[in-house]
């Protein structure tokens, strides 16, 4: 008696699944790096402005994903708060209140002396030429007038510090303040005052190298005071808008 050949089913459905190797799980999650990084970048460098709709097609076509990793990315930058989605909407750059810059700049003021406390005390001379270089980017930035290397590099300066400091939380937590306030100058920001005067980031540096704790500390507090007077936070969100005076 003949056995009867066994049939097998080739059809692409019937076909399992290959596992994904190591290397194929390094790409995917080095690309959704590198696209965060870039919208991210987009944002502090001011040329995605806040209320701006990031379109999840577009953005598949532009770094040719799949809609998946930009939903990915988008859920990691709304939770860091660079990001609102409103649902049936879509995702959105976000627009910080007044309040809310008021209360990023209060917790900067709390977090960034810890900062640089814990750097002066650790700073070796190869962290400490790396700010100077950072700096010494900043004023070429300055000088070419390339305003969005100037802007990127400003918001870097703090981020240099905290990644000095070597502690991931504390570094998170800095990154989504420094895209905040990104947002918060381009929203607030008043015409012709500069939000970050040439000379301070180095007082800093000067000071974190002497050893000098409170110096640096007062130096990095004055700092933000002064990125926070000149932006326009006079009109609170619960203002009342009299439309007899602007219409009338």
């Amino acid at each position: 008696m003949q056995t009867a050949p066994m049939l097998i089913d080739d059809s692409p459905t019937a076909r399992p699944r290959k596992a994904r190797t190591t290397g194929q799980i390094l790409g995917t999650a080095e690309k959704r790096d590198t696209i965060y990084e870039r919208i991210l970048n987009a944002v502090m460098e001011h040329r995605l402005i806040p209320g701006t709709k990031l379109v999840e097609e577009k953005l598949a076509s532009v770094f040719e994903v799949n809609r998946t990793r930009i939903r990915e990315v988008l859920a990691r930058l709304a939770h860091e708060g660079v990001v609102t989605t409103i649902p049936n909407r879509g995702a959105f750059v976000a627009s910080p209140s007044v309040e809310e810059a008021r209360h990023i700049f209060n917790a900067r003021r709390i977090l960034e002396p810890a900062l640089i406390r814990t750097l002066v005390a650790h700073a070796g001379e190869n962290q400490i030429t790396q700010l100077y270089d950072h700096v010494a980017l900043e004023r070429a930035a300055r000088e070419n007038n390339d305003k969005r290397a100037v802007i990127r590099l400003s918001g870097e300066f703090h981020l240099r510090i905290a990644e000095m400091v070597g502690s991931p939380p504390l570094l998170k937590l800095m990154r989504e303040l420094s895209s905040l306030t990104c947002l918060i100058i381009l929203l607030y920001d008043a015409p012709n005052v500069p939000a970050c005067p040439n000379h301070e980031h180095l007082e800093i540096v000067n000071a974190i190298k002497s050893g000098e704790t409170e110096e640096a500390v007062r130096l990095v507090i004055e700092h933000l005071n002064h990125i926070e007077n000149t932006l326009d936070l006079s009109i609170g969100e619960e203002q009342e808008v009299d439309l007899d005076e602007i219409f009338g």
